[in-house]
């Protein structure tokens, strides 16, 4: 079947449409359960194992036993993907992870829960959004560039069993798989006795599912095309900035499954705050001062093109597949958020995220 509609329309759309698809289930799922890495971290910073944190377990660990499950039974080889085959820098997910933890405190959001505010009539994420988008380009392939270059290439890791934690430590895809079940089983009972709405935990357990459905549609269509096929899942700062060059830029931007995640998840997280009568128009204001969004969205943009992705990326795409600079990114992600907001805290002038 995919091989009739490749043939018909290309793997670029083809690509594309499996983004929107993936993109869709991600906005709708992350809308309704909450799901925030920011929101996690506060809670934890405060002694808190709360509601957003079981939301980020839950999540977190649906995707690794679902993408590690596929690996054991055989329907997914993720051994060629970008974040295990190719030369990793953990310098880079050390000060980057920092710099996004300590950026999306600021921001009150990461990259993924900024566009799916965005969707839900919040203009301060829109604007946020936006200017990580930028920021995340001139890292990538503007002015930023030689910087984020020299800082990645202070502590390199080579490709291959290097990067692959389970291979470091001799654990295979089927035990990591149990193991993650078991957690996430644990996660959902914890969640239940801390009052999370069921149809919250079982969006969460949705946002992880979403990201095992990228990995699993990028593979099948690669398995299927004649040409080369990327295999990736969920990501939103490299896509970001894709999306909007190619809307202010680049109109023949080739087509690919990050083109497609965006607007995806753009539709979904909207579509279900219409649906569920969330959606609301939020403005800056006094309490919520603009520049503390955007210092936050610098950090960001930067952050995320030096680590390798961003909280969803790095640490919910890398981590599922146990890519070693994936996990090192999300440690350090978490060590910022926490310092950042600790410090936001103490500072009686500066409201708490």
């Amino acid at each position: 079947m995919l091989e009739t509609w490749i043939d018909r329309i290309g793997d670029g759309a083809v690509l594309a449409i499996a983004g929107a698809a993936v993109g869709v289930l991600f906005g709708a799922t992350a809308q309704h359960s909450r799901f925030c890495l920011r929101a996690a971290s506060v809670e934890v910073s405060e002694g808190i194992f709360g509601p957003r944190l079981y939301i980020w377990l839950i999540a977190f660990t649906a995707a690794v036993a679902s993408v590690q499950g596929l690996v054991a039974m055989g329907w997914l080889d993720v051994s060629t993907s970008r974040q295990l085959a190719t030369t990793g820098s953990l310098s880079g997910a050390i000060i980057g992870g920092l710099m996004f933890g300590s950026g999306m405190i600021l921001a009150r959001g990461c990259a993924s829960r900024l566009l799916v505010l965005s969707a839900t009539g919040n203009l301060r994420a829109l604007v946020t959004g936006l200017v990580l988008t930028l920021v995340a380009q001139a890292s990538l392939r503007g002015v930023l560039t030689p910087a984020r270059e020299s800082l990645a290439a202070l502590w390199l890791v080579p490709g291959g069993d290097a990067r692959d934690i389970l291979a470091q430590i001799g654990l295979s895809s089927a035990a990591a798989a149990a193991v993650a079940g078991i957690a996430l089983l644990a996660s959902l009972a914890l969640a239940g006795r801390n009052q999370v709405a069921p149809s919250h935990a079982i969006a969460a357990v949705g946002v992880g599912v979403a990201v095992a459905l990228g990995w699993l549609l990028t593979y099948a269509i690669s398995q299927a095309s004649f040409e080369v096929v990327p295999i990736a899942s969920i990501t939103f700062t490299g896509p970001s900035t894709d999306t909007l060059m190619g809307l202010v830029d680049n109109t023949s931007l080739p087509w690919g499954f990050g083109i497609g995640l965006v607007p995806g998840v753009f539709a979904g997280a909207g579509l279900m705050a219409l649906a569920t009568k969330e959606f609301k128009i939020e403005r800056f204001g006094a309490d919520t001062p603009m520049e503390r969004y955007l210092i936050g969205a610098v950090f960001m943009g930067f952050g995320s093109m030096l680590a390798g992705g961003c909280a969803v990326g790095a640490g919910m795409s890398g981590g599922s597949v146990f890519a070693l600079t994936a996990w090192v990114a999300l440690f350090c992600m978490w060590i910022g958020a926490m310092a950042t907001y600790r410090l936001l805290h103490l500072n009686p002038r500066v409201k708490p995220a």
